[in-house]
Order: structure tokens, then C-alpha cells, then sequence
């Protein structure tokens, strides 16, 4: 009769074992399930905040040291402070604000990602996509679909020309995740303009589409969503007491093809929050990132006993992690943009969302 391996034994039984079957590219899964099958979400960024006051001297100075051709997109990458290098600011989501300055194009070039424009500081600048320009302003909502030519010029409005910030967002994690990313150069400095601007919002932006309708693919065929109309829809709501205890008045932005989201991988919205709003406490799996266009508040973002509070104001950027509560404060009328991967989840049946009661 064999005597019962001591635990000291089994241990290097086991260790044993681990080193023979690492050799053969294998590991066990007993080790490391807990880990890779957490009870709830192991978020691996943290809350950040980027106020203006602070990043507009950057940006300036980066149109002192390289030209918008130079670099092909001049972007200072906003990368969370717990994932530094990576050139992300939530797992699955870029962001950078990128500047152009008055008689510059940033060349065209497509790409399998995604990207959005949130349009920050200036206006004059142009985006120009599939063989149409628009012209844009702050506050404009601007998309850049999957594998469309797309390049940026700042000509100026009305005879003035100023530097012009935006906000890009894009799926870059997401894409890479799946191994499909492909990019291209055009070869020149801005593509043939083939339609006049304002050509998409005609056709589709107006409560009609043609009855021949030849959009393909899941992204909108509209793909500048100006603030002015937003803004006002936003206001007429938060003026009949449309107003969500959690949320204040949040509106998604929308294909007109389908009533989904605007981006098949990026959902964005806009969100007003009422002077004196005081929001409930809401979480949810998607990591989301906020642009200020208007107001001043903060955000208290918080994990466990852990709280961090993020006081913004126009033109400010900040992120709240994954499954991190979030309280939204408004001490003069706000008005947020914000982005996350909420279509992703969504289509995957993974998303959870959490409105918590008031406490008090």
C-alpha cells in the first residue's frame, strides 16, 4: 500500500508537471481561473481627467515642432495613467485630440478603424470624407467610417482662419483584437471633393431618404451631426421636464438606416445636465469617455470605498472605467458629449448597467 503524498510532495509533484507541460506550450487552467474568470470586471484603468488649461499649451506648442503633413494625423494621445504606453485610454478605446492649423491639410489615407471628431476649440476646419467636405464647428459630431478615404484642411470660415482642436475617438483595441487591421495611403495631399457639402445631410438627415436608397455597410450615411441642432433638441426636452434623475437629458446619436447607433463599434451621445443637477449614483460595463462642450460640474467616480471627484469645465476631457460609479454634479448648465463601446456590447449580449437608488 503507497503512503499518501504529503502536500510538500503534491507541490512538487505539481511543479514538476507545470515545467514538463510548459515545453509543450500548455499551462493549467486551475492556476489562473480566477484571474481570467473574475466575479465581476478586473478594470485595468483608472479615472482621468485633462483640463484645457492644461493641454491647450501642448497642443500649441506641437504646431511649433511638426507640421499636420509631417505627422499625417498631429495628435497628442490622451492614454489613461493606468495604462501608460499603450496608447489607450479604456481597454477598448482610443482617444487624442488632435490640432490643424490655419493652411494646413493633413493628408488623406482609410483605415479599417473607426473614428469620430468632436469638435473642441476653433471653427474653419474642414473634414472631407468620401468625396465630400464639411465644414466644422464646435460642438459638431463628425464621423469617419470604416475603410472611407478622409482627410482634414483648415481654410478658415468667413475670412478668418484660427487653430482647430478636436477630439478623436476610435476603435483601435477593438480592431486589433480581431486581427483586422489594414490602412492606406491615398498618395495625396486631399481627395477629389465629388459632391457639394452638405450632400448627406440632404439626403438623409431630414426625417426622409431616397426611395433608391445605395448606402451600404452599418455606419450612418450621415456623417456631420452639427451641435446647434443637437444642442437645441437637447434644451426643448430639458425645458418640458424631460429629466432623467441619473442622466439629466442623454440622447444617442442615431443611424437613420435602422434607428442603431451611429457607429457599429463606438456609441456616442449628448447630454445636458440641468443647473443644479445632483445625479444618482449609475454604472455600467462600458468604459466611457466625456468631452465638456458647455458648463461646469464634476464627476464622482468611484470603486468600492475608493472616490475620485473630477471637477470639469469647457473643453475638459475625462474617462470613468468600466463597472466604476458615476455621479454627475452640474453647477451651471452642462452640456456632455461622450463615447464608449456600448453598440459592441450591446450586439454581444454582454452589456450590464446598474441605476442605483438614492441613498439618502
Amino acid at each position: 500500500m503507497s503512503a499518501v503524498p504529503t502536500q510538500p510532495d503534491r507541490q512538487s509533484q505539481r511543479a514538476r508537471f507545470y515545467q514538463r507541460i510548459d515545453r509543450e506550450n500548455m499551462t493549467p487552467l486551475w492556476e489562473v481561473l480566477h484571474a481570467l474568470v473574475p466575479p465581476e470586471p478586473a478594470v485595468p484603468c483608472d479615472p482621468a481627467i485633462w483640463h484645457w488649461a492644461d493641454v491647450e499649451p501642448f497642443l500649441m506648442e506641437s504646431g511649433t515642432l511638426i507640421t499636420a503633413e509631417e505627422a499625417v494625423r498631429r495628435v497628442l494621445i490622451l492614454e489613461n495613467p493606468a495604462m501608460r504606453g499603450q496608447s489607450l485610454i479604456t481597454p477598448s478605446l482610443y482617444a487624442g485630440l488632435q490640432l490643424i492649423l490655419p493652411g494646413e491639410v493633413a493628408p488623406s489615407h482609410r483605415h479599417t478603424q473607426s473614428a469620430l471628431r468632436f469638435i473642441v476649440h476653433g471653427r474653419g476646419a474642414y473634414t472631407a470624407v468620401d468625396g465630400e467636405r464639411t465644414t466644422m464647428y464646435p460642438g459638431d459630431f463628425i464621423i469617419t467610417p470604416s475603410w472611407t478615404w478622409h482627410d482634414h484642411g483648415n481654410e478658415g470660415v468667413d475670412g478668418a482662419a484660427e487653430p482647430v482642436v478636436w477630439l478623436d475617438g476610435l476603435d483601435i483595441p477593438i480592431i486589433r483584437l480581431f486581427g483586422a487591421t489594414f490602412a492606406e495611403n491615398l498618395g495625396e495631399r486631399s481627395q477629389p471633393v465629388l459632391k457639394a457639402e452638405g450632400d448627406s445631410t440632404a439626403r438623409y438627415a431630414n426625417n426622409l431618404l431616397p426611395v433608391r436608397l445605395e448606402h451600404r455597410g452599418r455606419t450612418s450615411p450621415i456623417f456631420s451631426y452639427p451641435y446647434a441642432r443637437s444642442r437645441e433638441a437637447l434644451a426643448r426636452l430639458a425645458r418640458h421636464g424631460d429629466v432623467d434623475a441619473w442622466l439629466g437629458v442623454k440622447m444617442r446619436y442615431v443611424n437613420p438606416i435602422d434607428g442603431g447607433w451611429a457607429m457599429p463599434t463606438i456609441g456616442t451621445c449628448l447630454q445636458l445636465l440641468p443647473a443644479g443637477f445632483r445625479g444618482g449614483a449609475h454604472r455600467a460595463t462600458d468604459g466611457t469617455v466625456y468631452s465638456v462642450a458647455e458648463g461646469r460640474g464634476r464627476a464622482r467616480v468611484a470603486r468600492g470605498e475608493r472616490e475620485t471627484v473630477l471637477e470639469f469645465g469647457p473643453k475638459d476631457h475625462f474617462v470613468v472605467p468600466p463597472w466604476f460609479t458615476l455621479r454627475l454634479e452640474a453647477d451651471e448648465e452642462c452640456v456632455l458629449f461622450a463615447f464608449s463601446d456600448r453598440p459592441v456590447q450591446q450586439a454581444l449580449g454582454l452589456l450590464r448597467e446598474e441605476f442605483l437608488p438614492d441613498e439618502t
